[in-house]
């Protein structure tokens, strides 16, 4: 007979598995999803609610492979032509940050409300993920995208072009994405949690 730490384990590593396959699909999938010109990525979703239930472990990983089919899948291109450790370390970067950082503020506030710490969790994924590949951007890429601010029509403001031609709406799509749907998904899987006990 197992006993209930080895129940609590087990239903992480499904639950594990299940959201790495749900990143996996939803970061190939998420230039279908549009916003108007803009690809909205739902793929933060998942990372937040493996920060959230399974803890920072999970949610590093649920990153890590968000990252890795960036890279893989060739969405990451544009910038793999420019510098390749740049990029590789960006995008992994990003990815492995936003799920530790949503993990971390998900039991940070968890004590006060786990509903509160989902919501801060959804803002600070996106948050993290966007502000590391701004800081990328800036390290490795800059040559190159002062270059796209000045045919975007920018002229020499690359500041106002990373934040309203590279990330803008698509940011705050997932932003409102992320505070509507994470804390719902996760109080279904704590309400499925507490009927099973």
């Amino acid at each position: 007979m197992q006993t209930k730490h080895q129940i609590t384990n087990t239903k992480k590593l499904v639950l594990g598995a299940v959201l790495t396959a749900l990143v996996a699909v939803l970061q190939l999938m998420g230039s279908f999803v549009r916003f108007g010109p803009f690809s909205v990525s739902l793929v933060l979703i998942p990372i937040v609610i493996g920060a959230a239930t399974c803890g920072v472990g999970v949610g590093g990983w649920l990153g890590f492979v968000f990252g890795a089919v960036v890279l893989l899948s060739g969405d990451a291109a544009p910038f793999m032509a420019v510098n390749v450790g740049g990029t590789i370390l960006t995008v992994l970067a990003k990815g492995i940050g936003c799920g530790v950082a949503a993990a971390f503020f998900y039991k940070l506030f968890e004590k006060y409300s786990s509903i509160l710490a989902v919501v801060i969790a959804a803002v600070v994924c996106p948050l993290v993920n966007t502000g590391i590949f701004l800081i990328g951007c800036r390290l490795f890429f800059m040559e190159t995208i002062t270059s796209w601010a000045q045919a975007a029509g920018y002229g020499a403001d690359v500041a106002r072009y990373a934040m309203f031609g590279l990330v803008g709406i698509n940011f705050v799509a997932e932003l409102g994405f992320n505070i509507v749907l994470s804390p719902v998904i996760v109080r279904l899987l704590n309400l499925r949690k507490s009927e099973e006990i």
